[in-house]
């Protein structure tokens, strides 16, 4: 399927405008340039691109919000230029699997300030002698090369990030929830054991009533026993 169908497709009757994330990989683009993308993809933030022919960035547009971009087994050798000019605010670039081979094909990603973490993997250039040193030279703004700081420390996955994040903001509302639910708990179980306390107290005058009259009745059956008694030594 072609890159301009497949965009198609993917909007679903939706604004360009509205569209977040895009994925075309796999698809074909005609003569390696970018197809179907157009400025109106405003709000676009994530773009991968995988596998799709490319040759070059030219016909990339302006996409001003555009922070992770995908392009990694694609055929770019040059043209990165058009990446600080079209996607100012990049932090992720893969490149992997390209035919970048010299330092100077991504001397033109120096313009990207914001790019923290860069994939060369597979890539020629990968092969030079001091090609992780020379890299973060020229770009001090980079923090990750191909996954890793210049300590070898491997760069945090960012998708866990984010679901993080979302987890983080999703527990806000839903511990004050579980709050307000235990303070009804609680009002609720001290009304209860008022409830049950009352109920304890009804108990027992209900219990002393029943003892007293017992006891009536008993002091009762005494006296009349007495009575007869009483009837019969007078008899007597």
């Amino acid at each position: 399927m072609d890159m301009k169908k497949r965009i198609t497709l993917e909007l679903r009757n939706r604004n360009p405008a509205e569209i977040a994330e895009l994925v075309v990989d796999n698809s074909r683009s005609a003569d390696g340039e970018v197809e179907g993308l157009t400025d109106e993809f405003t709000g676009l933030e994530v773009l991968s691109m995988v596998n799709v022919g490319l040759s070059s960035l030219a016909k990339l547009p302006s996409l001003p919000k555009l922070r992770k971009l995908e392009l990694s087994d694609n055929n770019l050798s040059g043209s990165l230029e058009t990446l600080s000019e079209k996607c100012p605010n990049l932090t992720y670039l893969n490149l992997s699997g390209n035919k970048i081979k010299e330092l100077s094909n991504v001397e033109a990603l120096v313009n990207l300030k914001s790019l923290q973490s860069l994939d060369l993997f597979n890539c020629e250039i990968t092969s030079l002698e001091d090609y992780r040193e020379s890299v973060f030279e020229l770009l001090p703004q980079v923090t990750y090369l191909d996954g890793f700081d210049q300590e070898d420390n491997e760069a945090p996955d960012s998708e866990a990030d984010d679901e993080d994040e979302d987890g983080e903001e999703g527990a806000g509302p839903t511990g004050d929830y579980d709050d307000e639910d235990d303070e009804e708990d609680e009002d609720d179980g001290s009304e209860g054991g008022e409830e049950e306390e009352d109920e304890e107290d009804y108990g027992e005058e209900e219990e002393e009533d029943e003892q007293a009259g017992v006891q009536g009745q008993k002091r009762k059956r005494d006296v009349d026993d007495e009575g007869e008694e009483d009837e019969d030594d007078e008899d007597d």
